[in-house]
């Protein structure tokens, strides 16, 4: 692996060249906070050290139902959202909605298992193909269901920019969460009042 050699004029912190070096959770690892893992948000992106904070939300008056920060990795997301879904009380039919990284038949089986119906959108692009076939398509909801999954966005943009989480601000799993835990419940009541005065 090709490295700048040592610089004189910089011997505290010596510039290193590392490029086409690759990186995984299994090779590296913060000094400073080792419950942050790397992760990237797609093709293309770069791997950060970060978490993950998942939210399931309500269609209706779009408030967080479910909250769940973990570690960041590959399948971190899928992981929460079933977690989240298994919580949620079987006393009516369930639909959740979710962009293309939920389309894999690992995740649309087990929420079938769930008795859970989940349109989320179709990858064309996947090697072997979507998990979402016409029995879920063929639906006039499924259309409505992938307007209404954009609704999440709105939380997460005021979670990031109200609630200053664009970048945590504490070290380890358990402070990290805590401090989501809190921004998700303060979004709760932002909307509840929003919601109150609606209503009347």
């Amino acid at each position: 692996m090709p490295r700048t050699p040592f610089c004189p004029t910089d011997p505290g912190n010596a510039t290193v060249d590392f490029h086409g070096e690759k990186r995984s959770n299994q090779t590296h690892a913060s000094t400073t906070d080792p419950d942050a893992k790397m992760a990237r948000k797609g093709n293309g992106k770069e791997a950060k050290l970060c978490y993950n904070g998942n939210l399931l939300v309500e269609n209706r008056p779009r408030t967080d139902r479910k909250h769940r920060g973990v570690r960041g990795n590959g399948t971190a997301e899928r992981d929460a959202a079933l977690v989240m879904l298994e919580q949620i009380p079987a006393t009516r039919q369930v639909t959740v909605g979710g962009d293309k990284a939920y389309d894999t038949a690992d995740f649309v089986a087990e929420c079938r298992n769930l008795k859970v119906t989940p349109p989320v959108a179709q990858n064309l692009e996947r090697s072997g193909g979507s998990a979402i076939d016409a029995r879920t398509t063929q639906h006039p909801g499924y259309a409505i269901t992938q307007r209404k999954r954009k609704r999440i966005e709105e939380c997460f943009g005021w979670l990031k920019t109200i609630a200053l989480l664009p970048k945590v601000r504490h070290r380890g799993i358990f402070k990290v969460g805590w401090v989501f835990t809190f921004a998700a419940a303060a979004y709760n009541l932002v909307r509840l009042r929003s919601l109150a005065m609606q209503a009347t």
